[in-house]
């Protein structure tokens, strides 16, 4: 007998992973022939907050070593399901519950998941199978147009400078320091995108704000000058589209700049803010303790208020018929990535998508959410942003973690935990455009992970000129090539944060947002993740298909892409060492046979991986 219960084996449950509300989820156990139940064993299946269910188990025919019991549910209601089998022998009860991941224990164990999801939820068709660019506006490409500057800016002459990040006297960062990239810029570059493969141009934020990281909002409604005007960002929605490439804009919701039209802190605009007075329109979206010094503000940050995002007048100014959201998706926006999702309430988060929605389903909603966003939660809440109401997609923090530890020397047994765990709990639909990624403006470069010192206890007067040295940096980039191929083949979609693919360094932020090194390129680097989109984009399976983990070794990671009903496998093998690594060939199914060679070799029955390096090895079912 193999196991009690597996939850990643179909002959123990079936459909694999989150379910739709409404259809049957088939489960079994098996016990040993030995062990006779007083009763049916029983499937125990609750929700948070709700009484558990009972659900009778019904004797399956015996296999040769145990006895099969199952069971079919039909869940009638949205959420996260835990649950665990019980059964008595001789007056005393046995618990089956959760060990190594997946696996069945007996008595002593977690408890297992099982997401229950709308029917109805479905996710935009145009980002799977694709590629995303994360790009920070200020530091891609400056196409040299002028642009007004506002008070309180300096535009610096010296692109690829290290960002400011010293305090003043009062211990203030004030982030006002710019290079001058800007929208203009990003069009002069879409043939580079366009080659490399990209399908999706993700932009930090590009409205009003008075800091370079423009997280702290002024203006919701307009372009911040030294980007350009609305219209050029209507124009790059325009000329994008003629590469096949949309537009996701970053959508700052939970708090807005003190240096703003709505809170106007500092005097800067013409109308009446609400840290001016009480009788501002704006006043009521925040919260005053000691009017006005004194104000809720993002983790206490008090350049970053903190709105009240259900306040009547702030849900309908971003969520309402021609607010902020309409605004910007008739302008071409494809969606919204959403800043700190977990401090978004659910009842906006609701409100939200519908507005979204209502510019069709394509449009897309993307959660900033570093946990796995199934049983997130926050402030005391289960949050339901992946139960078809919410979100369509988050970004893929558990994944990239993962990854990263993976290629550190990470056990691939844990690895593939990591990886499926994700893919359990998650629907389908979701996991097709997950936000993967090994970097992003929020933690240091990968390379420099790979290649460098460990940055977490080191200061910003550390991090701020230290570079790698030739030999880190080939440490960094080799590793960073392994990533990369797993990040591109994995289930979910890939996305280079702008210059990695140049070799591009930095530390955490500002250090992470230096400006793209415009000819002085890694240009080996480049060309191989090319490569990556081009394999990526030649095979249907990377748009949706399963995935199937293959009998490798710690240094070889081993998986398949499948689409059965196509009679089409991809098998992919990942070599995170500096030595060349071999396998023996083993087709996924009997069935299907070696049909072409993408990279790498296959010679008499032996898979060849050069080191941190991969190879494809695509199978067609021979029956077919």
């Amino acid at each position: 007998m193999s196991h009690l219960y597996d939850s990643w084996d179909s002959s123990y449950k079936r459909p694999f992973g989150a379910v739709k509300m409404g259809k049957v989820c088939y489960f079994s156990i098996r016990l040993p022939k030995e062990v006779t139940p007083d009763f049916s064993p029983c499937l125990v299946l609750f929700r948070t907050g709700f009484k558990e269910r009972f659900i009778n188990m019904f004797p399956l025919p015996d296999e040769d070593d145990c006895k099969v019991w199952g069971c079919g549910y039909i869940p009638k209601y949205l959420g996260v399901h835990y649950y665990y089998f019980a059964y008595t022998v001789n007056r005393q009860r046995f618990y089956i519950k959760k060990t190594a991941g997946h696996i069945g224990n007996l008595n002593d164990g977690d408890l297992f998941q099982l997401t229950v999801y709308d029917e109805d939820y479905e996710t935009p068709e145009f980002l799977k199978g694709g590629i995303m660019y994360q790009i920070f506006p200020d530091r891609f490409a400056r196409s040299g147009k002028p642009h007004e500057v506002p008070e309180g800016r300096v535009l610096r002459d010296d692109w690829g400078g290290t960002p400011w990040y010293k305090p003043d006297e009062n211990g203030h960062v004030w982030n006002n320091d710019y290079f001058g990239g800007d929208l203009a810029g990003i069009q002069e570059k879409l043939p580079y995108l366009k080659d490399l493969g990209v399908t999706c141009i993700y932009l930090n934020p590009i409205f009003e704000s008075h800091e370079n990281h423009r997280y702290n909002t002024a203006d919701y409604r307009k372009v911040d000058p030294l980007l350009g005007t609305n219209e050029d960002f209507r124009e790059l929605c325009q000329e994008a589209a003629k590469y096949d490439i949309s537009v996701i804009l970053d959508g700052v919701f939970s708090h807005t700049g003190a240096d703003s039209v709505y809170f106007n802190k500092f005097g800067r605009y013409d109308n009446l803010g609400a840290y001016q007075s009480k009788d501002s329109p704006y006043y009521p979206w925040y919260t005053f303790w000691n009017y006005p010094d004194e104000y809720e503000a993002w983790w206490g940050i008090d350049t970053l208020p903190n709105v009240q995002e259900n306040n009547r007048d702030y849900t309908n100014f971003i969520c309402g018929d021609g607010g902020v959201l309409d605004y910007w998706l008739d302008m071409g926006a494809a969606g919204f990535r959403l800043d700190v999702a977990d401090e978004l309430p659910d009842a906006f988060l609701d409100h939200l998508r519908t507005r979204v929605k209502k510019h069709g389903a394509e449009k897309i909603v993307i959660g900033e959410v570093w946990e796995d966003a199934s049983n997130k939660e926050a402030y005391g809440v289960k949050r339901r942003y992946l139960l078809g109401a919410q979100l369509d997609s988050v970004m893929n923090y558990p994944f990239r973690e993962a990854i990263i530890r993976y290629v550190k020397g990470m056990s691939s047994r844990d690895f593939q935990f990591g990886i499926m765990t994700i893919l359990e709990n998650y629907p389908k639909c979701t996991v097709d455009v997950l936000m993967n990624f090994v970097s992003t403006h929020d933690i240091e470069r990968a390379i420099n992970r790979f290649g460098g010192e460990n940055c977490d206890d080191k200061s910003k007067d550390w991090m701020a000129e230290r570079y790698l040295n030739e030999q880190e940096y080939q440490k960094g980039k080799n590793m960073l090539q392994a990533a990369m191929a797993l990040m591109f083949f994995l289930p979910g979609v890939p996305s280079i944060y702008y210059g990695d693919e140049a070799g591009l360094q930095g530390y955490k932020d500002p250090f992470n947002r230096r400006c793209y090194p415009w000819g002085h390129e890694d240009q080996a680097l480049i060309a191989y993740t090319k490569e990556l989109g081009r394999i990526r984009r030649e095979y249907k399976v990377f748009r949706d298909g399963r995935l199937h983990f293959l009998p490798a070794q710690d240094d070889v990671m081993a998986f398949a892409r499948l689409h059965e009903s196509a009679g089409l496998a991809v098998q992919i093998y990942v070599n995170r060492s500096d030595q060349e690594q071999t396998l023996p060939f083993a087709p996924w199914n009997s069935q299907y046979a070696p049909s072409k060679i993408e990279r790498g070799s296959l010679e008499h029955g032996t898979v060849r991986i050069a080191p941190y390096d991969y190879t494809v090895i695509v199978c067609r079912d021979t029956t077919k």
